[in-house]
């Protein structure tokens, strides 16, 4: 019980720091302290975290995972309008320490441990990480976010009837997602060169969409762990969790990611050899995912 409840202390805790590490690039880059309001979001996931603690004993729930909701709830805005302000000031951002090679992460390094050592600590500090890009403190909060999610959801305890093999499956489901979402929003707001806001909010509500699938695990919950080829109750459970993994698919991820990269080929005229790979690549998953539907409807006709 111990353990368990460390796990769920620090998974939110974890939530809660990377939160407020993005409120703080906020309200640095806006120059405006009222954003500091966004620390708000946080008291539904400490709500919570008592709440499981009192009712569940620490355990997540089955089918849905209100803590990582939450985290999710608390940290997308902040990434909104880093990403708007971005786009909108890309060319006063010109003057920054990019962090693209090892010279400029060790010159990072060598700020942020002169500060240590001089008299004014916490100002030193600020000034070496405020330095950075947008676009790579961008990036970084990212794949933070994305590798958060899996580390919490493995912190997270298990819910009832959820089996070692399927939390084991879940995040092998959640690492291939990430690195496809990832690759999504860095490449493709990459590739939208023109002043478009609606662009930027389209490509944006498409990722916010697709992070929806961390909360939920629908595609391993019901999978049965005998024989997989014997008929009646197991059968159906395989069934209902191959059209949920075909919905996933076609609606929140590959699906989304193939209009929109279509939509910048078209309407930017933005063509190069990793854009028309990932966009092949999400064509032949919707097809695959459609001939798998097809399949599934036909064989259980003939059943």
């Amino acid at each position: 019980m111990f353990v368990k409840f460390i796990c769920v202390v620090v998974a939110r805790s974890l939530f809660i720091l990377i939160s407020l590490i993005g409120v703080w690039r906020v309200v640095w880059v806006k120059e405006n302290r009222l954003y500091w309001f966004l620390t708000i979001l946080y008291l539904p996931l400490v709500a919570e975290m008592i709440l499981t603690l009192k009712r569940q004993k620490g355990n997540d729930y089955k089918w849905f995972s209100p803590a990582i909701f939450l985290f999710l709830i608390s940290i997308i805005p902040s990434l909104w309008i880093l990403e708007l302000h971005h786009q909108e000031n890309k060319s006063t951002d010109s003057r920054c320490d990019k962090l693209d090679s090892t010279e400029s992460i060790k010159s990072l390094f060598n700020q942020w441990r002169d500060s240590i050592n001089g008299s004014e600590e916490d100002k030193g500090v600020i000034q070496a990480f405020s330095s950075v890009c947008a676009d790579d403190w961008i990036l970084a909060l990212h794949q933070v976010l994305l590798i958060l999610l899996i580390l919490g959801k493995w912190l997270l305890p298990a819910g009832g009837g959820l089996t070692r093999d399927q939390l084991s499956q879940l995040l092998l489901v959640f690492v291939g997602t990430a690195a496809d979402i990832l690759e999504f929003t860095s490449e493709t707001l990459s590739d939208v060169k023109n002043s478009s806001p609606n662009t930027v909010y389209i490509i944006l509500a498409v990722w916010t969409w697709s992070m929806l699938q961390f909360p939920l695990h629908l595609s391993v919950m019901g999978a049965p762990t005998d024989d997989l080829s014997e008929a009646g109750p197991s059968l159906f459970a395989r069934v209902r969790n191959d059209i949920w993994s075909i919905t996933e698919a076609l609606f929140i991820q590959d699906g989304p990611f193939l209009v929109v990269r279509l939509t910048v080929m078209a309407y930017f005229h933005v063509v190069h050899q990793m854009l028309i790979f990932f966009a092949i690549k999400n064509f032949l998953v919707v097809i695959l995912n459609v001939y798998r539907l097809c399949v599934l409807i036909c064989d259980r006709a003939a059943s």
